[in-house]
């Protein structure tokens, strides 16, 4: 894991210790978050911003039966809600996936940062077009994808991430996930999510237990999963096998 308070990435990795140290320093405390805690509510005014620390935190919308819809998943790392910056509010929820730690920054000190460090304010906007570029594959994944390639494009998404950031092993990471959540995240019940990971297990694609992922045939699962890691623009990309750009 990285050695600095916050782990870098998200373009982080491009700023010097300074900067990285001032990012770290304007911070408020860190906060330890329940499972399942809502953070911000749909529509409630927002005067600061998250950055996860620990733990897995999502953003979600339900519909008028209560239903839940996840329209993105944050690991360490990640700022949560930049939007809400500008936008003062957020048209979602904005929840936790398990336990976590999360940091805030009021839109005053995010303001002040961006003003005094010009390459702060480049690293804020690089992460709000990084979560668009993700947005953007989870709708295709949903729209396009037949149910087991959504899934294999969203395990091969989360480990391309959590490597990134030094949280995932060659093969395996952790992902704090129910069959529920993930069915939230791939718009499918709880029966069918069920079934799409056992057939995932018996093509000896993955294996999801206890909370653990493990990704038996990388290549395989990315190819069924049509899966390009390009849309995370990682500072060394990451090519569908796992290897470096320039090995392949």
């Amino acid at each position: 894991m990285n050695s600095n308070k916050f782990l870098t990435g998200r373009g982080r990795e491009r700023l010097t210790l300074e900067e990285q140290t001032l990012l770290e320093d304007s911070s408020s405390n860190v906060q330890v978050v329940k499972t399942r805690k809502t953070l911000v509510r749909q529509g409630e005014p927002v005067c600061s911003s998250m950055l996860v620390v620990e733990g897995f935190v999502c953003r979600s919308a339900d519909d008028h039966r209560g239903r839940r819809q996840m329209v993105s998943l944050h690991i360490p790392g990640d700022f949560v809600d930049l939007d809400g910056f500008n936008l003062r509010s957020l048209d979602h929820n904005v929840v936790a996936i398990g336990s976590a730690k999360v940091t805030a920054y009021s839109h005053y000190v995010l303001a002040d940062l961006s003003e005094r460090c010009p390459r702060l304010a480049e690293s804020f906007w690089l992460s709000s077009l990084l979560d668009a570029a993700i947005h953007r594959a989870w709708i295709f994944r949903l729209g396009r994808l037949e149910a087991e390639a959504r899934a294999a494009h969203l395990f091969c998404e989360l480990h391309a991430r959590l490597e990134m950031v030094g949280l995932a092993q060659d093969v395996s990471f952790a992902l704090p996930l129910t069959q529920s959540d993930l069915g939230a995240a791939l718009s499918l019940t709880v029966v069918h999510t069920n079934r799409v990971l056992r057939s995932l297990r018996e093509r000896g694609l993955i294996t999801f237990r206890n909370r653990q992922v493990e990704i038996h045939d990388r290549k395989a699962l990315a190819s069924l999963g049509e899966f390009d890691p390009a849309y995370l623009y990682a500072s060394d990309r990451i090519t569908p096998s796992g290897r470096p750009l320039d090995a392949e």
